[in-house]
């Protein structure tokens, strides 16, 4: 099972019949396997990893990473404050994390203007929120693997007489 998914994650357009010839399986014992995966939610979602610099006349969402500091609540700790938050359509991640901060939350919004929005009319006002730091994503060079290609600049150099 764990080699169909190392496979799957790397590369989720990967047929039954590919993982077969890369494992050495039959393509039905692969497809019963895949099948399992994803009704016991092992396998959640097949995921493509675009790189948005290089599509045209799309509106390009800001991303955010924000740190949470929470007060964990009597014997349900981070989980149920971090079920409200992550429960925000603005939010596309949310992570428990060991340091300074308690949660890393990935945040998706129109601008810089909606992000800054949703952290201080949503997310700052919640009542175990202690505190948060906000930082922009200013440019992508690797996402899940992927080193993204950025488009070429205008290389020419200027000539003045």
């Amino acid at each position: 099972m764990e080699e169909i998914l190392e496979i799957l994650e790397k590369d989720c357009r990967a047929s039954a019949e590919d993982i077969a010839k890369m494992t050495g399986k039959k393509a039905a014992a692969i497809k019963q396997a895949i099948k399992k995966l994803e009704k016991e939610g092992v396998i959640l979602k097949y995921k493509a990893v675009i790189n948005r610099e290089l599509v045209r006349d799309t509106d390009s969402a800001v991303r955010a990473l924000i740190e949470v500091n929470i007060a964990p609540q009597k014997d349900l700790g981070f989980d149920k404050i971090a079920e409200r938050i992550y429960s925000f359509g603005e939010v596309s991640s949310c992570y428990l994390i060991s340091g300074t901060y308690d949660l890393l939350l990935v945040v998706e919004g129109r601008d810089l203007q909606t992000v800054a929005r949703f952290v201080a009319e949503k997310l700052a006002p919640l009542e175990h929120v202690k505190g948060t730091a906000t930082h922009f994503l200013l440019k992508k060079y690797k996402e899940d693997g992927v080193i993204l290609k950025h488009r070429e600049e205008n290389k020419r150099i200027a000539i003045s007489y």
